[in-house]
């Protein structure tokens, strides 16, 4: 029988803590709206770049290897309901707290680049069909992130509750690719032959790292999942709820993905996908059905401010959960009395989403969170098996054996260099894990300084 965690309340400890508000629906439309969103409204194109008309291949890939890991995630998150997620397991499993701070930072980061992929992807060719162009896309991208952390500030239910609205929105439009691409079959339009298309990738081996590098860059459409175990804390009875949630989200994402990869295909060519930042507004305009491309990309513009919402108050929760683990400053678990949400928290992780979204764009963005969460889903599915040694005092979901072991593996081969990724997506990688370090070392010598450990 699972055990129960109690409700937390603003008279807990010395400093309030995370109320309890998302109930079992509540978390499955978070799961499923965490992942739908950027990643197959914006990086679609850029897939099809890399494999030609075959774009459903690397999203079905890409679904197994998130049910691998998923699976090794509902197995933690049932044992140790707490909110800092894969640094909490990496610290469990390890004891080595130079790697647990390096994987939370990196779970982190790749947040703050999902959402700065995102925020590139609202001020594309989507907001363009209102705007002409005219505004600096830069610029609508940074005040887009400062509305979402004045959002966050407001409190965990509103954000959820804004992001229940924009998951039945965004399913919507995914809803109205599919509709078209039903329609496209039934009066026998498109062209089925692209649908084995790998011309993109060459032959023999630049055939296996274009499979892969496509396959790692659309594996930036399937994360989000990782993201909901950081609201443990404020979902009620987490250790039965996270099961169904994650499952359902990764299973019903997956299927959707693969169909609107099919209709993308099938419609448009894959040479005209890859040079849109709004690849489905053009699967929109060729479909047979009159449906306005001004309402579609209204609808897009509305998934990729969910994807940017949630991401960042993922990271800003993650945060708050690596500091009440000491990993980083006391200051950053600070919770904001009146609205009891971590504040430093929120204003730390958009001053770094400011800097990521100034300088990269979505391709290079989305590859960074995908090379990112790839390396930290590795030791995560080594942990998952590292604390098998570890009982809990109650009943959990425990995953087969054979799943983490094949999640690790297909984790570092995509994480690794066949996947023929840019090198400018390593060196932001890099640069995010020397500042990573940087903060390591500050916090060590305070807390040294201080006689803590």
């Amino acid at each position: 029988m699972a055990t129960h965690a109690p409700e937390q309340g603003p008279d807990t400890g010395d400093e309030p803590t995370l109320k309890r508000a998302i109930g079992p629906k509540l978390l499955i439309l978070f799961v499923i709206g965490d992942i739908l969103g950027t990643g197959i409204y914006a990086t679609t194109g850029k897939v099809a770049g890399k494999i030609g008309g075959a774009l459903w291949l690397p999203f079905l890939i890409g679904f197994v290897v998130a049910i691998l890991t998923a699976a090794s995630y509902v197995e933690l998150v049932g044992k140790y309901p707490k909110a800092a997620g894969a640094a909490l397991y990496t610290q469990k499993a390890f004891k080595v707290p130079f790697l647990t701070f390096i994987v939370a930072f990196m779970v982190m980061c790749s947040g703050l680049s999902s959402a700065s992929a995102a925020a590139r992807a609202f001020s594309g060719d989507y907001l363009a069909e209102f705007t002409g162009g005219a505004v600096p896309p830069t610029l609508i991208a940074i005040l887009f992130i400062l509305a979402l952390a004045a959002l966050n500030l407001r409190g965990v239910s509103e954000s959820v509750k804004t992001n229940v609205v924009l998951t039945v929105v965004e399913l919507t439009g995914l809803l109205v690719i599919l509709t078209i691409g039903a329609w496209a079959v039934l009066t026998g339009e498109g062209e089925p032959s692209r649908l084995g298309d790998l011309s993109a990738t060459g032959t023999g081996y630049a055939l296996l790292t274009g499979v892969l590098g496509a396959t790692a860059l659309g594996f930036f459409a399937f994360v989000g999942f990782e993201d909901s175990v950081n609201m443990a804390e404020e979902t009620r009875d987490p250790v039965r709820t996270f099961p169904r949630a994650i499952f359902t989200g990764v299973a019903v994402t997956g299927t959707i993905y693969v169909l609107v990869a099919l209709v993308s295909s099938l419609l448009v060519d894959h040479r005209t996908l890859e040079k849109s930042s709004g690849p489905l507004l053009e699967v929109v305009k060729a479909g047979g059905l009159d449906f306005p491309p001004k309402a579609f990309a209204l609808i897009a513009l509305f998934a990729v401010t969910n994807s940017a919402l949630i991401n960042i108050m993922m990271a800003s929760r993650l945060c708050y959960g690596m500091a009440n683990e000491r990993i980083l400053p006391r200051a950053m678990g600070r919770v904001l009395a009146g609205r009891r949400t971590p504040v430093v928290g929120i204003v730390f992780v958009s001053l770094l989403a400011i800097g990521l979204v100034s300088t990269g764009e979505i391709e290079g963005l989305g590859d960074t969170t995908a090379f990112l969460l790839l390396c930290v889903f590795a030791v995560v599915n080594i942990a998952v098996l590292v604390l098998r040694r570890d009982r809990v005092g109650h009943a959990h979901f425990r995953t087969p054996t054979a799943l983490p072991i094949l999640g690790a593996v297909t984790s570092l081969i995509l994480a690794s260099p066949l996947a023929d990724r840019d090198a400018d997506v390593y060196i932001r990688a890099g640069v995010l894990l020397a500042i990573g370090i940087g903060l390591w070392a500050v916090n060590k010598v305070v807390m040294r300084a201080r006689g803590e450990t």
